[in-house]
């Protein structure tokens, strides 16, 4: 085959076709929008209330019936219907306290007991140092419970002499020796009363 004809032919069959090159379209990237930091978030799951129970209401206190007054009724007496003996001061006792209108002992002295009988038996005093001269013109007071019968029940000394032993035996002797007419209240009565019962020494 002669090269020319080669040549001729190859240039025939590329010119009977037109090839058309085309580039490929840029795709466009799809930007996300950035979140709003303020934007609402996605709702929650909606809330459902508890149940609750109520507490039970207390019930009001039943009124406690009042006692009756003591001006109402018919009886013509208050408390005890029969007259008693007692120490109270509800009426007419017969006991030792100091009830209204009571015929009892408790009352307070109107008088002061009156001595009767004194200390006689001055042989009796121990003999104090110095021998009796030394006790003549002394004294010793003593202060005596005398009792609604007229005798001592107690004795203790008030103003002391300088014979303690002496003194002692004042106190000693009064309740065998020593009597009084006993005081008496305001009816009458006698009653308990304190005496200052003062012992001078003559020998």
């Amino acid at each position: 085959m002669a090269p020319n004809t080669v040549a001729s032919v190859e240039e025939s069959v590329v010119s009977a076709f037109t090839v058309t090159v085309t580039a490929p379209e840029e795709e466009t990237p799809v930007v996300e929008p950035e979140p709003d930091e303020g934007a609402q978030g996605d709702p929650g799951r909606e809330a459902v209330p508890q149940p609750v129970t109520a507490p039970k209401p207390k019930l009001p206190k039943k009124d406690t019936p009042k006692p009756r007054a003591s001006s109402t009724g018919t009886a013509t007496t208050s408390g005890a219907t029969d007259a008693g003996a007692g120490t109270g001061a509800a009426g007419s006792g017969l006991g030792t306290g100091a009830g209204r209108g009571g015929g009892g002992q408790g009352g307070v002295a109107a008088t002061k007991p009156v001595l009767t009988r004194a200390i006689s038996d001055s042989s009796a005093f121990p003999i104090p140092p110095g021998g009796r001269e030394a006790r003549i013109g002394k004294s010793v007071i003593v202060k005596l419970m005398v009792s609604a019968e007229g005798r001592v029940t107690s004795c203790s000394v008030y103003r002391a002499s300088p014979f303690p032993e002496t003194d002692a035996k004042v106190c000693e002797l009064s309740y065998s020796q020593i009597r009084f007419e006993p005081a008496r209240d305001a009816q009458g009565n006698p009653v308990a009363a304190p005496f200052y019962y003062q012992q001078r020494f003559f020998n």
